[in-house]
């Protein structure tokens, strides 16, 4: 089934969990801090187009930072200890607000994702008998909503919420009727929570007053050895997920749900990243210039979260568990960053620098009549 709203709320949760295998040892590196009780600020991010942007920073009791801009809901930088109470950020973004902004290849670094994540074939769908075409922004398709999707819109907070074990900020934007050629106005509420046990959850709600489909997620690209280390084919990766998507060669599913068993796309037991990827022999590797490919998780979607994916980094031994209620997620080992952005840490991004795993609906799913 197509993710389809008519007239109607729909709702999804994402659950990422960042911790860290403590060892013995000594570092003379900043330990991380450990604040008495949850916080959350603001600060002054610049502007775009006429509006302000803000950066809020949210911190747990275990010194757990994560910073969010109102620009395009991006996570811009997540600070977690290492096995040595070592603090450093170790999600991919930009240091500035022009960086996101002027970026010609948009990596959609931390950025929530609409309407529509992931790709359409050729830009086109049709729905309630009605053919609807968006911009052709990742040719010959269309990728992440068009030109302008949600992650270049500057969006609300309509509520900042505070407890003694967590803290979290509600951001709201409305699409109208028309929005990169979508049907329907969207009114869309994404909440942030960071949780004293660092968990990051970002639940998604969106209402509409027309037929239309919708698929939101998030970019967030992850380091766990920390930004700017070098490349992730080392970080252990474990799926919940015996089947993937394949894809034709600009990377639209064929409509076939494939087993993993026997190929390189079978994560079900711990694997390193890189094993795989140089696999010539592999046409769907070669495609995708490394993994970018929908895995369909062995839940099917669930009401509540259900752990989709576990990964290790060998030498901080910090982990990331990701629990979804959506039946997918993509797994993208940054394949397309190609040494010529600059990030927060003041290095350049080059090939295999950092990882993506964004729960959704199947890509095209609105052409495939499948999830």
């Amino acid at each position: 089934m197509r993710k389809l709203l008519s007239a109607a709320l729909t709702a999804g949760v994402a659950v990422v969990v960042l911790a860290a295998l403590v060892g013995a040892g000594t570092s003379t590196t900043a330990k991380a801090a450990k604040p008495s009780a949850p916080s959350i600020t603001s600060e002054p991010f610049g502007s775009v187009g006429g509006t302000d942007v803000y950066r809020y920073t949210l911190t747990n009791s275990s010194g757990m930072v994560v910073k969010i801009l109102t620009y395009g809901g991006i996570i811009q930088q997540v600070w977690v200890p290492d096995k040595r109470h070592n603090l450093e950020n170790v999600a991919l973004g930009f240091a500035t607000l022009d960086d996101y902004v002027t970026s010609g290849n948009s990596p959609y670094f931390g950025a929530l994702i609409g309407r529509y994540g992931n790709r359409i074939a050729l830009g086109t769908f049709t729905l309630g008998g009605n053919t609807y075409h968006l911009p052709i922004n990742n040719p010959p398709n269309s990728l992440h909503g068009g030109f302008i999707g949600f992650d270049k819109i500057v969006w609300d907070v309509t509520q900042i919420q505070h407890s003694s074990h967590s803290v979290g900020l509600v951001l709201h934007l409305f699409s109208p009727d028309g929005d990169q050629g979508y049907p329907g106005n969207l009114s869309v509420f994404v909440t942030y929570t960071l949780t004293n046990d660092n968990e990051i959850k970002i639940d998604y709600r969106a209402t509409t007053d027309a037929q239309t489909v919708v698929n939101l997620t998030n970019h967030a690209y992850w380091n766990l050895a920390g930004d700017g280390s070098g490349a992730i084919y080392d970080h252990v990766l474990t799926l919940a997920a015996d089947h993937y998507t394949p894809v034709d060669s600009t990377l639209i599913p064929t409509g076939v749900i494939a087993p993993v068993v026997g190929t390189p796309f079978d994560f079900t037991s711990p694997t390193a990243i890189g094993d795989r990827i140089r696999d010539a022999s592999s046409q769907q590797i070669l495609y995708g210039r490394g993994y970018d490919h929908n895995f369909v998780l062995n839940s099917g979607g669930s009401m509540t979260p259900v752990l989709a994916a576990h990964v290790w980094e060998p030498t901080s031994r910090r982990t990331l568990d990701i629990y979804t209620t959506e039946p997918g997620i993509q797994f993208y080992s940054g394949n397309f960053l190609d040494g010529t952005l600059i990030g927060t840490s003041g290095k350049l991004y080059r090939q295999g620098d950092g990882f993506a795993l964004e729960t959704q609906h199947f890509p095209d799913s609105p052409n495939k009549g499948i999830k």
